[in-house]
């Protein structure tokens, strides 16, 4: 790492890293959900990604860039429910969704804690995971990394990971891509040969033994792990002046 912009925050750090999912992605379906990948989202559409489509978090298609919680300035298209869950199943979207629990393989759950049959916590619900992991890339954000949500084994698989798609066979298999998990440690993959999860950067001011110790599985970290990359000069003022100008990152990941 430069340390030419040491000003920079872990929020802004995470914002980065969320944007870098979509980077050369084309023109598809950016659907990110929480806070920080909403701000990435948009980072990359003013910058290395102009071709995605960004959606009003509702059924609007937008052609500019509002900041965060205020309303879009231009509408190019109507995108109603069932035009996007097309828009899934043929794959021209990429999501990045919260994580209850996700384990080494990228299974994730968001519908229940505990037990099936009589659960300490209902969340969520399943919801469109299985066809998004299915169908399109999706990555993963999770602001808060502990060995509550990187657990060992997940109590209900919502999102499919890598083991339980291989062994569904080709038809699961055929369009699955888990491309990133992003928290508010580091960025992870899965590009190992048995297809876990691998520590790909640290965010600056963490540590592998940081990492580890918030991690409920053995996570594969190579001889040396790189930082998550700096924002530039002008993505740190797009996203303080332009993009979320109240500061709504920092709320989500404190510094």
């Amino acid at each position: 790492m430069s340390g030419t912009l040491t000003n920079a925050t872990r929020a802004e750090y995470c914002v980065v890293a969320c944007a870098e999912a979509w980077r050369s992605a084309g023109e598809v379906l950016a659907s990110p959900m929480g806070t920080v990948p909403m701000i990435g989202a948009r980072l990359a559409k003013l910058t290395f990604s102009p071709d995605l489509l960004l959606t009003d978090g509702e059924a609007l298609l937008i052609a500019d860039v509002p900041a965060v919680g205020a309303a879009p300035g231009v509408v190019e298209g109507w995108l109603p429910y069932r035009q996007h869950l097309a828009m899934v199943a043929t794959g021209r979207r990429h999501v990045m969704m919260g994580a209850s629990q996700l384990d080494r393989y990228g299974n994730q759950n968001i519908s229940c804690i505990g037990d099936w049959a009589r659960p300490k916590r209902q969340l969520l619900g399943v919801r469109g995971a299985p066809v998004n992991t299915l169908n399109n890339p999706t990555s993963y954000w999770v602001p808060k990394h502990s060995t509550r949500v990187f657990v060992e084994r997940v109590d209900m698989v919502s999102g499919v990971g890598y083991d339980r798609a291989a062994a569904a066979g080709p038809s699961a298999t055929r369009y699955h891509r888990l491309p990133d998990v992003i928290s508010d440690l580091g960025v992870f993959d899965f590009e190992t040969p048995d297809r876990t999860m691998r520590l790909r950067s640290l965010h600056p001011g963490v540590t592998v033994e940081e990492v580890l110790a918030a991690t409920g599985f053995a996570l594969t970290v190579p001889d040396e792990v790189p930082y998550t990359r700096e924002p530039t000069a002008e993505e740190l003022r797009l996203i303080r002046e332009e993009i979320d100008p109240k500061g709504l990152r920092d709320r989500e990941v404190p510094s």
